[in-house]
């Protein structure tokens, strides 16, 4: 493994509610090497969904350091998180976030063509026809199966080709055979590329399958492991 292309140090996220500040994150310190696939798991509301949001510059630490491939985000604007997120991440969410209005292939595009690449629709056709929609281009979400959403959502992220790939409960939505052939899939297209994965996830069997388990309590690292065996390594292209 490398240097981390992801570094915690420090970390604290609090949040303001009615009844007072909420303290999410405390003092969180990690770093995630280039090529590693790392789950977070832990309870409802360990802190490990927010943890994921702050690494991927979605929610802003309130204390400490976060630096993605080697650059600080704090200084960073909006603006600047959105590009770095552009260049460097893909993001795939439990509840898919597709545009309803937009068919499988503007979907899985639109990240390319905003940042203007002329590739976006020739990238967008061959990642559907990789994750198994080459038939699905023209249907828009609501015409699509739960994990054909989802397939849908991992091939938008994938589209710029990320270095660092963050997975909120991707299975969270999807029953339990279907859950299996998407995980299979990410994995699968996650080792091609030799990327970064840093899925959240409650399903211990699915942390099992990763290079290394970071398990969460009220806020804080309760234990990080290293996977002696990872089977995911085995997962065939």
């Amino acid at each position: 493994m490398s240097e981390p292309i992801i570094q915690l140090d420090d970390v604290h996220l609090t949040l303001s509610s009615k009844a007072g500040p909420v303290h999410i994150l405390r003092g969180v310190s990690l770093g995630v090497p280039a090529g590693q696939l790392a789950a977070i798991v832990g309870p409802s509301g360990s802190g490990k969904t927010s943890l994921l949001m702050v690494m991927a510059g979605l929610e802003r630490a309130s204390s400490g350091k976060v630096a993605i491939a080697g650059r600080a985000l704090t200084p960073l604007s909006e603006d600047e998180l959105a590009v770095l997120r552009g260049a460097e991440m893909g993001i795939i969410f439990q509840s898919f976030h597709l545009v309803p209005t937009m068919t499988a292939l503007e979907n899985v595009a639109l990240p390319a063509e905003l940042a203007g690449d002329a590739r976006a629709f020739d990238l967008a056709r061959d990642l559907l026809r990789e994750v198994g929609l080459g038939d699905r281009f023209d249907h828009v979400p609501a015409q699509l199966s739960g994990g054909e959403q989802q397939r849908v959502a991992i091939a938008r992220a994938l589209v710029r080709e990320p270095r660092i790939i963050f997975a909120d409960e991707p299975t969270g939505n999807l029953d339990g055979r279907t859950g299996r052939q998407i995980i299979d899939l990410l994995f699968g297209l996650r080792q091609r590329r030799n990327a970064t994965l840093v899925i959240v996830t409650h399903d211990d069997h699915l942390a099992g399958l990763a290079d290394r388990i970071v398990r969460m309590a009220d806020g804080s690292i309760e234990a990080d492991d290293l996977v002696e065996t990872s089977p995911a390594r085995a997962v065939s292209p």
